[in-house]
């Protein structure tokens, strides 16, 4: 199985006796989506066979999902179900004869088994696909039927995902294998809430990668020019007793003392106190995140808060203003004051300016998530009315208030040259949101892929974002108020964002697709607890694999490179178009169980014949540089030397212009500027 992408995970995917070192081309015949390479992995297990093979990835269904069952250690014979490193079946269960009812095919009948990681259903057809479904993956399981219930499939269960997908197993009344199954089921898909581990402590594969060393706070502060005059990096926080949900090492203005940070800190919901996110590399301006204010129906004030967001000011040399951006619509805020929150006056703020951004709370997410499911599985709703009943789910309306109140910020750092602090309720939602898609585009360092592995763990897990609240890892709680889509959602804006500018980002939708997957799956320990705090307490780093040993891993990291990257060593800020106009139903991921609605040949495979083209145009390229440069200095003289590069340059273009009028791939710029647009 892979880790890739999603693997057996996340999702169930189906996956065929395709070779793993080949992606799936898919079909109407498919299933589904073989969705993922499976994670190659080196280690074995000693008591069953496990899965070295990746999991085929396709562009619509981003799982980790198994195309080959490993050999056994024992005796050569392929394993009934291909397992990871650590995966077991538990007690030996197989319940036959059960019918898997596809919302697409129809019936399709086979065995089912439980791991202790995934179900995974085995086909009786020669012609249809297995289906691999990671238990953690799972929301919710029902019972369908009872005693007198008739018809041949009238009987059976019902699983709802947390990836958009509803699956229905059919039993056979006097097989009495639902009871078994069921009990399995609900054990292993919630082990927390009956006491167990979850997978990702059990699972054993070896990387020779490292990525829990992808994010190194203090490298990523000294990157963005700290320790300098206006800022420090303080162990104030370094055993969690100032804020219990905030990274140990902090970024704070200098002229604050420990004292003051801890006055501060008292005034702020949840000891979140303002801190830095992002330094302007120029400007000096600043991205500042923090939690609201605790002002109360009485209009509470705290003197040094009040300087506080004025020393951050001071830090910037080119502007005597600051923005402080409220995530929440004004009366969300005015509301919260009634609970002891609220928001910052104007008139004790001095030369700050409060603005509400209006993207609605968690719970409107949540039920704006149900309503697109509703609409997109299994079918694609009512062809006739289809934007009709995309609007009335709201999605891609919460969708653009995201990117607008992102580029508001992103206006005021780059045009205004003003610092901005960011805040919605307790900051580690929607203030997560912000901060981190305003990095990517005022920083062409996050648009790589491994900077932006560092921002998901910078400005997502090490600051808090509640993960396992929100997405209910390991818990049998599905209707729990806490659970909400929030950070789907900023990984939906980063797709938005590679719509409009396809030649800025180094990741491809693969790699988006995948951190989805393994976000719901728990084969990883990267998405596991609420914050830093937990995970230090729960060893995650020592006892669990990172997504980004799978990712950055030499067999792997290509797969989600984008070959028409286009790489800028400079400062080059990104501005997207934040209309309806131009946001986008991300179909690739909420429709992609839908076989009508998947490419017949996966993009990943176009994407590797660009990469490859693209390597033998800059060899190529290369080439004609050198081969200039030794003519010219045969040649000799000043006057040549000193036209040498202009001239390279030139028979580069020249040479990339000759390769692409063969290839079919358009250039500009010289290299690396591809331009080929990908059909899916």
């Amino acid at each position: 199985m892979d880790p890739k992408s999603g693997m057996d995970y996340n999702s169930y995917s189906f996956s065929g006796s395709q070779s793993s070192s080949s992606p799936s081309i898919e079909t109407k015949d498919s299933l589904h989506s073989s969705p993922f390479k499976s994670i190659a992995s080196n280690s074995s297990s000693t008591t069953t066979s496990t899965d070295k093979t990746k999991p085929s990835v396709s562009m619509r269904s981003r799982n980790v999902t198994q195309n080959n069952a490993d050999m056994s250690s024992s005796g050569g014979q392929r394993s009934e179900v291909p397992l990871f490193p650590g995966e077991t079946i538990v007690g030996n269960l197989r319940a036959r004869d059960v019918t898997y009812l596809c919302p697409y095919f129809g019936p399709i009948r086979g065995s089912l088994y439980i791991t202790n990681y995934k179900l995974y259903f085995k086909s009786n057809e020669s012609d249809a696909e297995n289906l691999s479904v990671p238990l953690c993956c799972v929301s919710r399981i029902e019972k369908v039927g009872g005693a007198t219930s008739k018809g041949e499939n009238s009987y059976g269960i019902d699983l709802l995902c947390k990836d958009m997908r509803n699956l229905r197993f059919a039993h056979k009344q006097e097989n009495h294998s639902r009871r078994d199954v069921f009990e399995k089921l609900s054990q292993f898909a919630f082990p927390l809430s009956n006491k167990l581990p979850i997978f990702a402590f059990e699972y054993s594969a070896k990387y020779s990668v490292n990525g829990w060393t992808a994010y190194a706070p203090i490298a990523e502060y000294k990157r963005m020019g700290l320790p300098n005059e206006s800022w420090k990096i303080t162990k104030i926080n370094e055993n969690y007793e100032l804020c219990d949900t905030y990274p140990a090492d902090l970024a704070v203005p200098s002229a604050a003392s420990d004292d003051y940070l801890r006055s501060v800190a008292s005034f702020r919901s949840r000891g979140r106190l303002p801190v830095l996110s992002w330094l302007h590399p120029e400007s000096q301006a600043s991205i500042t995140r923090c939690s609201q204010p605790s002002v109360g129906m009485t209009n509470k004030r705290n003197r040094d808060d009040e300087s506080y967001i004025q020393m951050i000011m001071d830090a910037n040399a080119q502007s005597h203003k600051i923005f402080i951006m409220d995530a929440r619509p004004i009366a969300n805020a005015v509301a919260n004051k009634a609970r002891g929150g609220g928001y910052e006056s104007e008139e004790l703020y001095r030369n700050a300016e409060i603005n509400f951004l209006d993207i609605h709370s968690i719970h409107v997410m949540r039920e704006s998530l149900r309503k697109l499911k509703e609409l997109c599985f299994p079918a694609i709703g009512d062809e006739q009315h289809w934007y009709s009943n995309l609007e009335s789910t709201h999605w891609l309306e919460h969708i653009r208030s995201i990117l607008a109140g992102t580029l508001r910020i992103v206006d005021k750092i780059e045009n205004n040259k003003t610092s901005v602090v960011v805040h919605c309720s307790d900051g580690w939602d929607r203030t997560a949101q912000l901060t981190s898609l305003s990095m990517i585009l005022l920083d062409p360092y996050y648009r790589t892929l491994k900077g932006f592995e560092v921002l998901i763990e910078k400005e997502w897990i090490s600051f808090g974002h509640k993960f396992a609240q929100r997405i209910g890892h390991g818990e049998d709680k599905h209707s729990d108020d806490n659970r909400s889509p929030v950070f789907l959602q900023f990984i939906d804006c980063i797709w938005q964002i590679t719509k409009q500018f396809p030649n800025a980002f180094e990741f491809n939708e693969y790699f988006l697709i995948t951190i989805l997957d393994h976000l719901y799956g728990c084969l990883f320990g990267t998405f596991l607890c609420n914050s830093e705090y937990q995970r230090h307490k729960e060893e995650v780093k020592t006892k669990t694999k990172s997504l980004w040993s799978y990712t950055n891993s030499e067999d792997n990291i290509d797969d989600f490179k984008n070959p028409l990257y286009t790489s800028y060593t400079k400062q080059h800020v990104l501005m997207p178009v934040a209309s309806l106009r131009r946001i986008q139903l991300w179909t690739a991921y909420f429709c992609r169980w839908n076989p009508n609605l998947r490419p017949q040949e996966p993009i990943q495979t176009r994407n590797k014949e660009l990469l490859l083209m693209r390597a033998e145009i800059k060899k190529r390229s290369d080439d004609l540089q050198k081969e200039l440069q030794t003519k010219l200095t045969r040649i000799g003289g000043n006057g040549a030397n000193n036209n040498s590069s202009a001239g390279a340059s030139g028979g580069a273009n020249a040479a990339i212009a000759g390769a692409s009028s063969t290839s079919g791939v358009s250039t500009t710029s010289g290299l690396g500027r591809i331009t080929s647009v990908i059909s899916i």
